[in-house]
C-alpha cells in the first residue's frame, strides 16, 4: 500500500505504563544458562527493566484507564468521538470485542463506530490509517485509537531469547481532521509467507489449549517454553529488519518529497535496543534523532513502542511546535511500513504510569 492522506492529523497522545517494574538481574536464575553468562547479554541486547501487567489486568483495562483520563481531563469530549478503534494482540475474550467493551462501560453513544484490530509491532500505523480512512467518513467526528497489549502474560519466564524483552502497556491518540495539515505519506508491506517468525502455536480454534500445549520443553537450544507461548525468532527478524526497514523508509521520504537530514525524530518500533542501532546505523541518521531506549526502560509493547516512545521523550516538544517526524514499524505478520508526518502542536502528550 503507498498513498497520503490529506487534511489529518493526531492532537493528543496519551502513553500508559503498569506499575510493575520486573529487573533482569533478578531474572537471571530464571534460566538454565549459568547466570554469568546471561548476564554479558544486558549491555548488548539492552536488557535492563521491563514493565508487567497485574495478574487481573487485561488490554481493556488498558484502554478504559487512557480513555476514561481523556475525557475526565476534558481532552476530547464524548460528543466528538465518532469511532473507538483498538489494536492489539491480546484480546481479554475472543468475544466481546475491547472496542466495544470500552464503549460500553465508559457510557459512549450507539453511534460510536467500535473496530478491534488483530496487529502487533505495525499497529500503531494501521491504526493511524484505518482513523484516517474513517475520518474521511467522519467531517465533524474525532476517532480514538487505542494501542494496548499485554504480551507478558503469553511469554515464558523460563524462556531467555523472549521473556527479557517483554512488557506491557498502551496508549491512546486522539485523531481528527485538519484543513491545514500538511500531507501525511505512507506505505506498508506484508509477507505472509514468513508468517512463522513470530507467532503463538497454540490458543486459536485450530491448536486449542490444552494441558499438553501448556508443558514447558526444552525447544533445543536451552530455553523453556511450551505451545502456549509466544516466540520470536530474533535471527530472522533481526534479517528482516536490516533487509526490508531501510529501502521502505528510504521510499517513504523519496515519495513525500523530503530527506533524511529535514526529519526531526525517527520514531522506531523497538524489539530490541540492538536491532533499532542497528537499523539507524543502516539508515544512516544521528543518534539523537532516533530514540532506542524505550525498550531498555519498559520492555517491547508490541504495536504501543511508537506511541509510547513519543510521549517518554517528546512530550513538551509535541505540544509546543510542529516536528517532521518518521515512523517506521515491522515484525508480526510479517509487515513493514513507514510513516512520514507532521507531528506537534498538540492538546496533549503525556506518558502516564497506572495502576495496571
Amino acid at each position: 500500500m503507498k498513498t497520503v492522506f490529506k487534511g489529518k492529523r493526531v492532537s493528543s497522545v496519551l502513553g500508559i505504563l503498569p506499575e510493575t517494574v520486573s529487573h533482569f538481574d533478578d531474572e537471571v536464575d530464571n534460566y538454565t544458562f549459568p547466570p554469568k553468562q546471561t548476564m554479558k547479554l544486558k549491555r548488548v541486547m539492552g536488557y535492563d527493566t521491563h514493565r508487567m501487567s497485574k495478574e487481573d489486568s487485561f488490554t481493556s483495562d488498558f484502554c478504559k484507564f487512557g480513555v476514561k483520563y481523556l475525557l475526565d481531563h476534558d481532552i476530547v469530549q464524548k460528543e466528538e468521538v465518532g469511532a473507538i478503534i483498538v489494536v492489539s494482540l491480546s484480546p481479554d475474550y475472543f468475544l466481546p470485542h475491547i472496542s466495544n467493551t470500552v464503549q460500553g462501560d465508559l457510557g459512549f453513544g450507539p453511534d460510536v463506530l467500535c473496530l478491534d484490530i488483530a496487529q502487533g509491532c505495525c499497529g500503531y500505523l494501521i491504526g493511524l490509517m484505518q482513523a484516517f480512512l474513517l475520518l474521511d467518513h467522519m467531517p465533524d467526528k474525532k476517532v480514538l485509537v487505542c494501542n494496548a497489549d499485554v504480551l507478558s502474560k503469553k511469554v515464558s519466564k523460563r524462556d531467555r531469547n523472549d521473556y527479557p524483552l517483554a512488557g506491557d502497556g498502551g496508549s491512546v491518540s486522539v485523531v481528527e481532521n485538519d484543513p491545514d495539515a500538511t500531507d501525511i505519506h505512507f506505505i506498508m508491506h506484508m509477507n505472509g509467507e514468513k508468517r512463522d517468525v513470530l507467532r503463538i502455536p497454540a490458543g486459536g480454534f485450530k491448536m486449542p489449549n490444552t494441558p499438553e500445549t501448556g508443558e514447558l520443553k526444552d525447544v533445543g537450544d536451552g530455553n523453556l517454553r511450551a505451545l502456549d507461548h509466544m516466540h520470536m525468532d530474533g535471527a530472522e527478524v533481526f534479517n528482516f529488519v536490516q533487509t526490508e526497514a531501510p529501502p521502505c523508509i528510504e521510499e517513504t521520504l523519496e515519495f513525500a518529497g523530503r530527506d533524511k537530514d529535514s526529519i526531526e525524530y525517527y520514531l522506531f518500533h523497538q524489539p530490541n535496543k540492538f536491532m533499532v542501532q542497528k537499523l539507524r546505523e543502516k539508515i544512516g541518521v544521528p543518534a539523537e534523532k532516533v530514540p532506542d531506549d524505550l525498550v531498555v526502560k519498559y520492555g517491547n509493547t508490541s504495536g504501543a513502542t511508537i506511541p509510547m516512545t513519543l510521549t517518554d521523550h517528546f512530550a513538551k516538544e509535541m505540544v509546543e511546535d510542529v516536528h517532521p517526524c518518521c515512523l517506521s514499524a515491522f515484525g508480526s505478520g510479517l509487515a513493514w511500513g513507514t510513516m512520514i508526518i507532521d507531528l506537534g502542536k498538540m492538546d496533549f502528550c503525556e506518558l502516564l504510569e497506572s495502576d495496571l
